[in-house]
């Protein structure tokens, strides 16, 4: 599996080398990422160049690349694991984790919560003022 997907970065790596360098323009990593089915965001792209371009040069080596993509898919592991997470609390399957679908899971999980503090759990969450949390990531 583990040399699938690094034959899988190579390629899509050596696709936007333009020249066989060995290298791509931090410009081209977000490309290359969504070819590999990633989706990362301006803000992460900036973020994870700034970590590997060190010398500012705005290109990155193959195994600067690998690194990103080991980091970028160890992030998306986690993520699905928050939103299967998510699921055990939204009973109703319905993208919003209510009060009461809050409360119900934390008794279960024998945590005696009162509204009081449901609805600060809920409230420090709530990004979006629904006054419930929501499984949509636009939200968060």
């Amino acid at each position: 599996m583990a040399e699938q997907l690094t034959k899988e970065f190579k390629e899509a790596f050596s696709l936007f080398d333009k020249d066989g360098d060995g290298t791509i323009t931090t410009k081209e990593l977000g490309t290359v990422m969504r070819s590999l089915g990633q989706n990362p965001t301006q803000a992460e792209l900036e973020d994870m160049i700034n970590e590997v371009d060190a010398d500012g040069n705005n290109s990155i080596d193959f195994a600067e690349f690998m690194t990103l993509m080991a980091r970028k898919m160890h992030d998306t592991d986690s993520e699905d694991e928050i939103r299967e997470a998510f699921k055990v609390f939204d009973k109703n399957n319905d993208g919003h984790i209510s009060a009461a679908e809050l409360k119900h899971v934390m008794t279960n999980l024998g945590e005696k919560l009162s509204d009081a503090e449901i609805s600060e759990m809920i409230r420090e969450a709530d990004k979006d003022d629904l006054q419930a949390l929501t499984d949509d990531p636009a939200n968060r």
